[in-house]
C-alpha cells in the first residue's frame, strides 16, 4: 500500500495543548474538546496524529518552506559547494537552544541541521508519551485489543523517531517514556540518559510497532511498511555508528540484524520495484500507485498545498549550492567501472557532454545537460526534482508560471523503495564484516542491480545512453577502484558509492558521512576537487553574452585560476570556479573542544540546570567549560 499526505486540518482546536482553569474559566468549552473529553473513539486518536506527517514526512515542505527539503535545507557535505566554497559545520558551543525543562513548543524536528544549527527539542517526546498515556488509562473500554495495539504502535513508532533522530544529532539525552507533569521538577532537569539506554528503548519501540501496526490502515496513514523501512534507515544509522565510533560490534550487530530484517519484510510483500525513469520518480504530479514509493507527499493545487522546490530547478533562476567535482568523480561510469578504471572512450574527461556520455543515467537525470552561470559555483545545474518540461521551457525562455515562485505541485517520495534496498544491502554487507553470512550476488541482483536497472525515459534514450552494466560481485576486488578510500573494503566503498548517486541533494550525504566517521571527507584542504566543477570551455560552451567579468573563471590542470574579464576568452579552459572560491568557512578538524560528529548543548540550557540545583552535561567532545 502506498502512502500519500495531503495538508491535513486540524479539527480539533487547542487540541496540542491541554490545561486547567479555576473558578469561572474551569467550565467546559462548549466548542472544542478537551482532555476530559477527547479520548473517546478511534477517529480522534486519527485526528491527533494528523500533525506528524507534515512533521516527520517534510517533502518538498509547502510554499516557501525550505528547512528539511531537497535543494535548500542541506547544503554541507562533500557533493556541495556554496558560492565557491563549502559551508561550515558548527565550531562553537552556543548560548540557545529550546530547553528541555519547557519540553519545547517548536515545530523544528531534529532531522538535519537547519542554517541555525539543530535544536534541543522535547515537544513532540511530550505530545507522544501524552498520546500513550490516554491510550493505556482513558480507552481501555473504547478500543479494541487490535486497535490499542495498532494505534500504541503508531505512537511509538514516532516516539522512536524523534528520539532516534535527537540521539543522531546529539548523543545522550534525557529519556521520557511517560507524560511528565509541570511540577515534576526532577525529571524536567532530568541528566542525560546514556546513548545505549535510550537506542534500546527506541529498538524495543519498533519492534513493537512493527508487531503491532496494520499491514493497511488507509491511503494516508503510516502502516507496517512505511515503519518497516524507517526502521532499515535508523538501525542502519545506529549499528554503523556504533562500529564506526565506538567499535561495540557486537552491539552494532544487533541493530543490523534489525535493518536487514525490516527489509526482508519490505522486499518480502512483492508490493515494490523499481520501474519508474528516474526523472519522472521526482517530477511526477501524482506518486499514488507507484512501486517505487513506499511514502510519498502529494501536492495539489486545488486545497491548496503547493511548494517551491522545483522552481529552484526549472532553470529560471540562479543556484547557490553545486555539485562538485568530487561528487562527479564518484559517479558510476556505464561500464560499471569507476572513471579510473573505465574502458570507456573518454570516461576521464570531465565535460559536461562526455560527462553524460559516459556515466550511468542518473547523472544525465540529474543535472541539466549544458553549463551554466545560474550554477555560480560549478557550472553544474541540477535539475532532479522537476519534470523535464519546466527546465526545457525555462531554458527556451517560455518558462510556465507552473515552474515558478510556490506554484509547484510535484509530488516527493518521501520514502523510496530504492533507499529501502540501499540500506538493506549495506546492512548486510556490515554485518559479513562482523562474521555474518557474507553478500551474494544474489542479494546485489536484488539490490543495487535492481535500481540500476530502472527505466530510461525517451529523453534520455534519445541521447543515446543506455542502463549500467550489472554490478559483478566477482569484480569488486581491492583494485577496482584505484581512488578507494583503503580504510573501506572494497565492496562496502562500492554500495556508499551507489548510495552517493541514488540519493544526492536528498536527506542522506552529511547523516552517512557522520556515522561512518568520515568527515574527512569534506577537507577541502587535502582535497581541491570540493571546490572545483566540471571541466568548461566557458566562452565556447557558455557564450560570451551570458559572462560577466569577474564573476566566473577556471582552473587549469596545471592549477592556474583565471578570472574571466572579457579579454581573456582563449584561456579560460578549465575546471569551472566561481571567482570568490576560498577554503571551507571556519575548518571544524583537529580543533580543541569540537566534535564535528554531535552538536552541542546551548551554554544557556547548562546554566538554566545548574541554577535549578541541576546538572546537565556537555555534548561528548566539546569543551565542558561554562
Amino acid at each position: 500500500m502506498k502512502t500519500k499526505i495531503l495538508l491535513f486540518v486540524f479539527a480539533t482546536a487547542g487540541l496540542l495543548f491541554f490545561s486547567s482553569c479555576e473558578k469561572l474559566l474551569d467550565r467546559p468549552p462548549l466548542t472544542s474538546e478537551t482532555d476530559e473529553t477527547y479520548w473517546t473513539n478511534e477517529q480522534n486518536l486519527r485526528l491527533y496524529m494528523n500533525g506528524y506527517y507534515a512533521h516527520y514526512f517534510v517533502g518538498y515542505s509547502t510554499l516557501w518552506g525550505v528547512v528539511y527539503t531537497p535543494m535548500t535545507g542541506y547544503l554541507t557535505s562533500d557533493d556541495i559547494m556554496v558560492n565557491g566554497y563549502q559551508r561550515a559545520l558548527e565550531t562553537t558551543i552556543p548560548n540557545d537552544r529550546p530547553s528541555p525543562s519547557t519540553l519545547g513548543t517548536s515545530s523544528d524536528i531534529i532531522w538535519e541541521e537547519t542554517y541555525n544549527g539543530p535544536t534541543w527539542n522535547f515537544y513532540w517526546v511530550r505530545k507522544t508519551n501524552l498520546f500513550l498515556d490516554r491510550i493505556a488509562t482513558r480507552m481501555g473500554d473504547v478500543l479494541t485489543e487490535e486497535q490499542k495495539n495498532h494505534w500504541t504502535g503508531v505512537g511509538r513508532f514516532f516516539r522512536a523517531m524523534e528520539y532516534a533522530n535527537l540521539v543522531r544529532v546529539f548523543g545522550d539525552v534525557p529519556y521520557y517514556d511517560h507524560d511528565v507533569q509541570d511540577h515534576e521538577r526532577d525529571e524536567l532537569y532530568k541528566p542525560r540518559t546514556p546513548r545505549n539506554e535510550v537506542m534500546d528503548a527506541v529498538y524495543e519501540d519498533l519492534k513493537f510497532a512493527l508487531a503491532n501496526v496494520r499491514p493497511n490502515d488507509g491511503d494516508q496513514q503510516v502502516n507496517r511498511d512505511v515503519v518497516a523501512a524507517y526502521i532499515a534507515r535508523l538501525m542502519l544509522h545506529e549499528g554503523t555508528w556504533l562500529k564506526y565510533h565506538y567499535s561495540s560490534n557486537e552491539r552494532a550487530k544487533k541493530f543490523l540484524q534489525f535493518a536487514v530484517e525490516a527489509g526482508d519484510l519490505v522486499m518480502g510483500t512483492g508490493t515494490y520495484d523499481i520501474v519508474t525513469d528516474f526523472r519522472s520518480l521526482f517530477g511526477s504530479e501524482d506518486l499514488k500507485g507507484n512501486k517505487d514509493c513506499i511514502f510519498y507527499r502529494h501536492y495539489d493545487a486545488g486545497i491548496p498545498v503547493s511548494h517551491s522546490i522545483a522552481s529552484y530547478c526549472a532553470f529560471n533562476q540562479a543556484q547557490n549550492g553545486n555539485a562538485n567535482l568530487d561528487l562527479v568523480k564518484a559517479f558510476i561510469c556505464a561500464d560499471g567501472k569507476p572513471w579510473a578504471a573505465s574502458t570507456l572512450t573518454d570516461a576521464n574527461k570531465f565535460d559536461l557532454a562526455n560527462l553524460i556520455k559516459t556515466r550511468d543515467p542518473r547523472f544525465e537525470a540529474t543535472f541539466w545537460d549544458k553549463p551554466t552561470v545560474k550554477a555560480a559555483a560549478s557550472g553544474l545545474y541540477t535539475v532532479k526534482f522537476v519534470d523535464r518540461e519546466g527546465p526545457a521551457l525555462a531554458a527556451a525562455n517560455n518558462a510556465a508560471l507552473k515552474y515558478q515562485s510556490t506554484n509547484n505541485t510535484n509530488d516527493y517520495p518521501v520514502m523510496r523503495y530504492a533507499e529501502l534496498l540501499l540500506n538493506w544491502i549495506e546492512a548486510k554487507a556490515e554485518l559479513a564484516t562482523l562474521g555474518g553470512t557474507p553478500v551474494t550476488q544474489g542479494d546485489i541482483e536484488a539490490s543495487i542491480n535492481k535500481i540500476r536497472n530502472r527505466p530510461l525515459d525517451k529523453t534520455a534514450t534519445d541521447k543515446g545512453l543506455k542502463k549500467t552494466t550489472a554490478m559483478n560481485l566477482a569484480a569488486i576486488t581491492d583494485n577496482f577502484d584505484p581512488n578507494r578510500d583503503p580504510g573501506v573494503p572494497p565492496l562496502i566503498w562500492e554500495i556508499r558509492r551507489e548510495r552517493r548517486m541514488e540519493l544526492y541533494y536528498e536527506h542522506s550525504r552529511l547523516v552517512d558521512l557522520r556515522r561512518w566517521h568520515k568527515l574527512d571527507y569534506m577537507n577541502d584542504q587535502q582535497n581541491p576537487d570540493l571546490t572545483r566543477g566540471i571541466w568548461v570551455d566557458l566562452v565556447t560552451e557558455i557564450g560570451a553574452d551570458n559572462l560577466t567579468a569577474n564573476a566566473v573563471g577556471v582552473i587549469t590542470e596545471s592549477g592556474e585560476r583565471i578570472i574571466y574579464n572579457k579579454n581573456n576568452g582563449d584561456k579560460t579552459i578549465g575546471y569551472f570556479v566561481g571567482a570568490d572560491v576560498k577554503p571551507r568557512l571556519r575548518p571544524f578538524w583537529d580543533l580543541q573542544g569540537v566534535n564535528p560528529y554531535l552538536a552541542p548543548v546551548g551554554n544557556n540550557q547548562r546554566r538554566d540546570y545548574r541554577n535549578k540545583g541541576y546538572e546537565l552535561s556537555q555534548t561528548e567532545g566539546w569543551s565542558s567549560e561554562l
